[in-house]
């Protein structure tokens, strides 16, 4: 009989890394929150939240036991979410900009509004 090593089983707590659960969906919101600020900034206000909140509670399970989910996934994690936070700020400042452009528009067009029409004839 030749001298083979026994069959040996892994302990529970040495499983394969899995990827962590919403990092790609933290990429993909995160780059979408940046596109979307060019629409009058709702869009990336909401996808930047979303994704802000959902790599908010990957990082949590990531930081329990980071030896149970991949680095790649971890790095995308990261990557979203640098992405929304770029996102977000863009869209904040779109939304300031539009209300601001609204409010100076809107009250000359109320102080004077027959000046306000006659400057678009």
């Amino acid at each position: 009989m030749e001298n083979q090593e026994p069959f040996q089983t892994r302990p529970a707590f040495q499983q394969n890394p899995i990827p962590l659960p919403n990092a790609t969906a933290v990429l993909v919101l995160g780059i979408i929150s940046i596109l979307g600020c060019f629409c009058y900034g709702l869009g990336g206000l909401i996808c930047g939240i979303i994704s802000l909140v959902l790599a908010g509670k990957d990082s949590k399970l990531y930081n329990e036991d980071p030896s149970r989910y991949t680095a790649g996934s971890y790095s995308n994690l990261r990557s979203g979410k640098i992405c929304a936070i770029i996102g977000l700020s863009m869209s904040i400042i779109y939304v300031i900009i539009v209300i601001f452009v609204i409010a100076t528009v809107g009250l000359a067009a109320l102080s004077n509004p027959q000046h306000f029409m006659d400057s678009f004839r």
